[in-house]
C-alpha cells in the first residue's frame, strides 16, 4: 500500500496556496492585511494605524468633542438689556403739581385731571432715538430704561413741574434669541432680565419635536459656532450656558448610526439609542464575535480624525500640507483581557465603522473546501470516464 502522506502534504500545500489566494470568498481583509494596507504603493500612507491602548485612550479622553462651555467660556448671564433699533418703547411722564405741560390745570385749588401723561408706544427709529414732547429727540440706543428716564427728566427740567419719567420696553427685538429647526414653534424669543439658559429658550419655543438623543443644538454667536448633542446638556448641566442677545439656536434631528462588518454576529447599520456608546457596547449590539470565524486580535474601528488629534496619537505620521482630517484605523486586540476595559472607555461616534477580521484558520477551511470540491469533481470525472470505456 502506497503511503498517503505525500498526498496529504500536497493537499495541505495546495490548500495553503489557496488560502493565500485573493480569489477566495471573503468578508473583508485579514488582520495582517489591514495592518499592511496602511502603506500604499511606493510607501505612501493611506491611513494611520493606532493600537487601542492606555496611551491612545488617554489622548482621546483629553481631546474630547466640542462643547458650549469650551467655545463660549463666558457663560455668565448677559448684562442688563439695553434698548436697540426696532424695539418698542412706552414713556409715561409725571409732574409734581397741576397746570404743567403734562397735567391738567387746577380749578379753585382742585385738580380736575391727572398729573401724568402717557406717550404712545413708539418704535426706536434708525437714528436710534425716540420723541418725547417738549424734550425733543432722545437718543436711546445702547441705553437701559433708567438711563433713558434720566435723559428725559434732564431735557424737561425747567419746562415741566418737577418731572419724573418711566420708560418701559414693551417689545424688544434686540434682546431676544432666534430658535429654529426641530422645535414646536420657531420664533424670536425675548430674554428675561434674570438671564435664560439654552434649555429655557427652547422651552419657550415649545420644546423639541424629536428624541433628545437624536437632537443636536447649534449655537451661533457672532463669528463663533458650536454643535452639541442635546442629551449632553441634560447629562452635564454646565453645558446649559446662558443665551445672549442675537444668539441663534438651530435644532436638528440627526439619528446617530454606526456600521458593522466582518465576523460579527450581525452585519448591519446600528442606531444609537443614547447619546453615545462605547466600543464594548457596539460589539455587543452587533452580536459579538463569531466563535468559529472571528479573529479576536483583529477588531478595528474606522474613523476620520482631525489633524491635531492624529499628531497626538502618532507624532510620526506624515501630514500633507493643507490636510485637515486623516483616515484612522484603531486596532483592538480582544485576546488581551485588559482591552475589554479599554473598549469600555472608547466611544463610538456617528458613522464609525466597526470591522471584525476573520481568523486565518477560517481562510484555510475555505481553501480545504475548495480543494475537496475540486478533487471530488476530478474523482467523479475519472469514474465516469472509466465507465464509458
Amino acid at each position: 500500500m502506497k503511503s498517503i502522506f505525500p498526498k496529504i502534504a500536497a493537499a495541505a500545500l495546495l490548500a495553503g496556496n489557496l488560502a493565500a489566494c485573493s480569489a477566495l470568498p471573503s468578508q473583508g481583509p485579514l488582520a495582517n492585511e489591514v495592518a499592511e494596507g496602511a502603506h500604499g504603493e511606493q510607501g505612501a500612507f493611506r491611513y494611520a494605524l493606532v493600537d487601542v491602548n492606555e496611551s491612545a485612550i488617554g489622548v482621546l479622553s483629553r481631546y474630547g468633542a466640542a462643547t458650549f462651555l469650551k467655545q463660549f467660556s463666558d457663560y455668565r448671564p448677559a448684562p442688563s438689556p439695553v434698548i436697540g433699533i426696532g424695539d418698542s418703547v412706552a414713556v409715561t411722564v409725571w409732574e409734581a403739581a397741576a397746570g404743567g405741560l403734562f397735567s391738567a390745570p387746577s380749578i379753585a385749588g382742585v385738580t380736575a385731571g391727572s398729573h401724568s401723561a402717557v406717550i404712545p408706544e413708539q418704535i426706536v427709529a434708525r437714528d436710534g432715538a425716540i420723541t418725547v414732547p417738549y424734550a425733543n429727540r432722545i437718543p436711546v440706543v445702547g441705553l437701559t430704561p433708567p438711563q433713558v428716564e434720566r435723559a428725559i427728566v434732564r431735557n424737561l427740567t425747567g419746562k415741566a413741574i418737577e418731572p419724573q419719567a418711566l420708560v418701559n420696553v414693551t417689545r424688544s427685538v434686540t434682546n431676544s434669541a432666534t430658535v429654529i429647526g426641530e422645535v414646536t414653534a420657531g420664533a424670536r424669543v425675548p430674554l428675561s432680565l434674570k438671564g435664560d439658559r439654552i434649555l429655557d429658550v427652547i422651552a419657550l419655543a415649545g420644546g423639541v419635536r424629536s428624541a433628545p438623543h437624536e437632537t443636536f443644538i447649534t449655537l451661533n454667536r457672532g463669528d463663533r459656532t458650536a454643535t452639541v448633542p442635546m442629551q449632553a446638556l441634560l447629562q452635564r448641566p454646565r453645558e446649559n450656558v446662558f443665551v445672549r442677545p442675537n444668539d441663534v439656536l438651530t435644532l436638528v434631528r440627526n439619528p446617530q448610526t454606526f456600521s458593522v462588518f466582518g465576523a460579527a454576529g450581525r452585519n448591519a447599520v446600528v442606531t444609537f439609542d443614547a447619546l453615545g456608546i462605547t466600543l464594548e457596547e457596539a460589539l455587543a449590539k452587533s452580536g459579538g464575535l463569531l466563535d468559529q470565524q472571528a479573529n479576536p486580535e483583529g477588531v478595528f474601528l474606522f474613523r476620520r480624525e482631525p489633524v491635531s488629534l492624529v499628531r497626538q496619537l502618532d507624532p510620526s505620521y506624515p501630514i500633507e500640507p493643507g490636510q485637515s482630517v486623516v483616515n484612522v484605523v484603531y486596532r483592538a486586540n480582544l485576546r488581551d483581557a485588559n482591552t475589554y476595559f479599554l473598549a469600555r472607555r472608547m466611544s463610538v461616534r456617528d458613522k464609525d465603522i466597526v470591522y471584525v477580521a476573520s481568523s486565518p484558520f477560517t481562510e484555510l477551511q475555505k481553501a480545504l473546501q475548495v480543494f475537496n470540491t475540486l478533487t471530488g469533481t476530478a474523482s467523479n470525472l475519472a469514474v465516469v470516464k472509466s465507465q464509458l470505456k
